[in-house]
């Protein structure tokens, strides 16, 4: 058989991406793929999270500050940041500094598991007391009782001592154990939840008096979007279901290209779900109705004198009509 040559190229993949790398002596970092392989972040938020990690210590990485270099507005930013500091590759505290005055300190983390970890045993290690050092007990000396004996002394009465006391031994002090020290409490963050509670969704408009001729115009509309949007591409039941939006501004007196303009400009990047867009936006940017229409009264012809006047009925003018009622009337001159 014959033996593998471990020294030929690999072969090229014939679909998918192929790294051109170039061995890099300056100018990089090393970036963990759990932050750039992760399927819960958006790509702006590890992209985001990539730049940070790539900053020196004390670098400003606030909103405003970021929001000055790259094209994203502050909102896509904040909203990025509160993606990384949900699943753990951020943490923002508020600390007092000099003067009074409160300054963000932002942690980044290249792995936010074993972060994590060293959080917790660096709190469990709080909580627990030392031990204090249990206190010598010195064994006790006993004594044994010594009786009096008479003095004998030559030429006299023998003399009763006294008996002696009895050594008291102290008794060895114990040590106060102190009281446990009580786990600190952390305080409030004042940092925002990264969720908001949520508006009711807004139904979606339809014409008050849908024709087919108004219909037909939203469909065209519709299926002519990614002509000018490419972004815009949607499926023919998606088309289906926004038809009485679009119908609802065109009865409205909205043009064409007002409503293309109004529904399609600034794309949030990447752009997800367009359908679901195009349904926000028909719904809460809806312009208002038409104002009424004023009625207007046709010109009719006087039968007595011909002439024009306003009237929904035909008939006679206002001066014939009172000539009429005064000829009608009785006569007030004697005859």
């Amino acid at each position: 058989m014959d033996t593998q040559q471990v020294s030929a190229p690999p072969r090229a993949p014939s679909a998918g991406v192929v790294h051109i790398n170039i061995r890099l002596t300056d100018g990089y970092t090393i970036v963990s793929n759990r932050l750039t392989q992760h399927r819960g972040l958006s790509l702006l938020a590890i992209g985001l999270g990539t730049h940070i990690q790539s900053l020196p210590d004390g670098w400003r990485v606030g909103i405003k500050a970021l929001a000055a270099i790259f094209p994203e507005s502050e909102a896509r930013i904040a909203a990025a940041l509160r993606e990384l500091e949900q699943h753990g590759f951020l943490r923002r505290t508020r600390e007092r500094v000099g003067g009074g005055k409160l300054a963000t300190r932002t942690e980044s983390y290249n792995h936010p598991e074993a972060a994590a970890r060293g959080r917790m045993r660096e709190c469990a290690a709080a909580q627990v007391p030392e031990a204090v050092p249990a206190p010598e007990v010195l064994p006790a000396v006993a004594t044994e009782p010594v009786t009096a004996e008479p003095v004998r002394v030559p030429g006299r009465e023998p003399v009763l001592l006294s008996e002696p006391e009895p050594v008291r031994v102290p008794e060895p002090l114990r040590a106060s154990v102190p009281d446990p020290v009580p786990a600190p409490v952390p305080g409030p963050r004042l940092v925002p939840t990264p969720a908001a509670p949520r508006k009711p969704r807004l139904p979606l408009p339809a014409p008050e008096q849908p024709t087919e001729a108004l219909y037909a115009a939203a469909a065209d509309l519709l299926a002519g979007l990614p002509r000018a949007a490419p972004l815009f591409l949607l499926s023919e039941e998606d088309a289906r279901g926004l038809v009485p939006g679009v119908a609802a501004w065109l009865e409205r007196g909205a043009r064409p290209d007002a409503v293309r303009a109004a529904i399609t400009d600034d794309p949030p990047v990447p752009l997800r779900h367009p359908a679901k867009l195009l349904r926000h936006r028909l719904a809460a940017l809806l312009p208002p109705p038409l104002p009424a229409a004023v009625p207007v009264v046709p010109l009719q012809n006087c039968g007595d004198c011909d002439r024009a006047f306003r009237s929904s009925v035909p008939g006679c003018c206002r001066e014939c009509r009172d000539v009429r009622a005064h000829a009608d009337g009785p006569c007030l001159i004697g005859a």
